[in-house]
């Protein structure tokens, strides 16, 4: 893959700057990774600011460029997104209400879902007007997906469905939740399962957030008894919803990519290494810090170039492989190292969470959790011990159990 920008997408990058810079704040020198996202802002003046802001770049064809323009995108390519993606990375987006259902709930919705559907569905999602989660994983089915118990049972013209999810991200805030739920009990594993979009505000839904260690409760468990759902609402064909969720899985990996930085984290340690200079600390001239944010540089490049590898398998149209292992596995690895940096150069300052550095003492109560969402690191290790260096698979639970 050629790494530097083509004439159109250097007319793209500058098109994309004069934009953000007109209606976004530039993000501070000092500031760490944006992990907004998990942070749980989504309540009373955010949201309204996050409504303000999807609103406007809804109306300047800005909100998912990535989109067809019939439905309000611009139809870019994958390049030109990631260019967007590395653009925007330099400005406080308050979008984060809203990326589920952009980036991943949008494609799956263009790709799978009825004319009728997309004109109910995406307008709203892209103005902001209504908020999606994402009800894929269960107490017994996070990593293994196909091994997911929630049951959705025909009566009539509606399915009732019974079950639970976890780790729902905002579902206590959604308007619209992509569900998986096995509609064949009898079927193999990843068979007999239907992809349903569910109005979170249908009775027999019980969603209970689960508390963090930033003090926000961004992920949720999410409880169905007796749900009725309309067969207008569901995506694809009965039984065939394991389709349909590769198309939102893929958009995951996608979303992976876009996490491809140009050196964000560690200009942002150094930035802070001065900051404690300016305190009387002397940390530039000291070489254990000097070596500390080196390896976060290294880290940042490692993560690009994989990045890279990524995108190029997208662009080529086939599912990336142990790429996207590797890259989660880096970028839990990265939040952990770079945050760690931070807090030792911002002291107590960092300890007690002043203003300038939120950011980062964020970053270092929410680094444990990554490794966990999206797949576990050990799922990860699993992936790329059998697909990379080919070692047998890890044997089925039960069989660990002895049962």
């Amino acid at each position: 893959m050629d790494f530097a920008d083509s004439p159109s997408e250097a007319a793209f990058r500058s098109e994309c700057r004069a934009w953000l810079s007109a209606h976004a704040d530039r993000r501070g020198p000092t500031a760490g990774m944006d992990v907004t996202a998990i942070l749980d802002p989504q309540v009373g003046d955010d949201l309204d600011r996050a409504r303000t802001w999807q609103a406007r770049a809804a109306a300047d064809g800005w909100a998912a460029v990535a989109w067809p323009r019939e439905y309000g995108g611009r139809g870019v390519t994958l390049a030109e997104e990631i260019v967007f993606q590395q653009e925007r990375a330099h400005y406080d987006i308050p979008d984060h209400p809203f990326r589920i259902g952009i980036m991943l709930a949008g494609p799956t919705l263009i790709a799978h879902a009825t004319d009728a559907q997309r004109r109910r569905w995406l307008a709203p999602m892209l103005r902001g007007d209504e908020i999606w989660c994402q009800l894929f994983s269960e107490p017994g089915a996070g990593s293994d997906l196909a091994s997911l118990r929630t049951a959705a049972v025909r009566d009539g013209d509606h399915w009732v469905v019974d079950g639970q999810k976890v780790w729902s991200s905002g579902a206590h805030h959604s308007h619209r939740g992509m569900l998986l739920a096995r509609t064949d009990p009898d079927a193999a594993r990843n068979r007999g399962i239907t992809y349903f979009a569910l109005d979170m505000r249908t009775p027999g839904i019980e969603v209970r957030p689960l508390r963090q260690l930033t003090g926000g409760a961004h992920f949720n468990e999410v409880f169905l008894t007796g749900v009725r759902i309309p067969d207008t609402d569901r995506l694809g064909d009965v039984d065939a919803g394991w389709s349909v969720a590769q198309t939102t899985l893929l958009s995951e990996r996608a979303a992976i990519a876009q996490l491809v930085g140009e050196g964000e984290l560690a200009g942002a340690l150094i930035g802070l290494a001065r900051r404690a200079d300016a305190h009387g600390h002397a940390a530039t001239s000291d070489p254990r810090v000097r070596q500390a944010i080196a390896a976060v540089a290294v880290e940042e490049s490692i993560l690009r170039y994989i990045g890279f590898r990524i995108v190029t398998a997208l662009s080529r149209g086939t599912i990336p492989g142990p790429e996207a292992s590797i890259a989660k596995l880096a970028i839990a690895r990265l939040a952990r190292r770079s945050a760690d940096v931070a807090m030792h150069l911002g002291g107590a300052d960092a300890i007690a969470g002043a203003p300038d550095l939120r950011e980062w003492t964020m970053s270092f109560l929410v680094a444990p959790a990554l490794r966990i969402a999206g797949g576990s690191d050990e799922i990860q290790r699993n992936i790329i011990g059998e697909r990379v260096l080919g070692l047998p698979r890890e044997p089925p639970a039960d069989q660990l159990r002895g049962t």
